[in-house]
């Protein structure tokens, strides 16, 4: 298993297509745990911040994250709320190796989902950590940064 990149066609396509929601039913406690330290273990030795589970080739709404020292791990997120405000920021990315953007969010959101528990959960976020929730939903959406740069 590898991180996904656009550099290859078909890894891309896959990157570009919407998740599906993670089934805590058809699921092992270990095996969540599993996922999520496998994920982790990618995220930390590419020097990311955040990952989501189509970007090492699984097609369900999970990402984890790395932020101020904070580990979060959501499974099926939506973000419910953003705020008027925005700000214009630079973003990369683990699938887009080299490449950096200024991408223009709401300065704070809020975040509905579950962790690894299946345990409902609401996460209110401003600043970095409410930048790198849009930008893992907006993977599990089909959707890159590079797609929200303005031209």
């Amino acid at each position: 298993m590898k991180i996904l990149t656009i550099e290859n066609k078909k890894e891309e396509k896959f990157l570009r297509e919407k998740t599906k929601n993670f089934d805590f039913a058809k699921s092992k406690r270990k095996d969540i745990q599993d996922l999520i330290k496998m994920m982790n273990r990618f995220m930390v030795d590419a020097g990311g911040i955040g990952l989501s589970a189509n970007q090492v080739g699984m097609d369900f709404r999970v990402f984890i994250a790395r932020v101020n020292r904070k580990f979060y791990a959501i499974f099926n997120p939506e973000i419910t709320k953003y705020s008027k405000e925005t700000v214009n920021a630079q973003e990369g990315c683990l699938s887009l190796p080299d490449v950096l953007g200024y991408v223009l969010r709401p300065e704070k959101v809020t975040l509905e989902g579950y962790d690894k528990n299946g345990k409902k959960i609401k996460i209110k976020a401003w600043g970095v950590l409410a930048r790198v929730f849009q930008h893992e939903v907006d993977h599990l959406n089909g959707k890159l940064f590079i797609d929200r740069i303005k031209k």
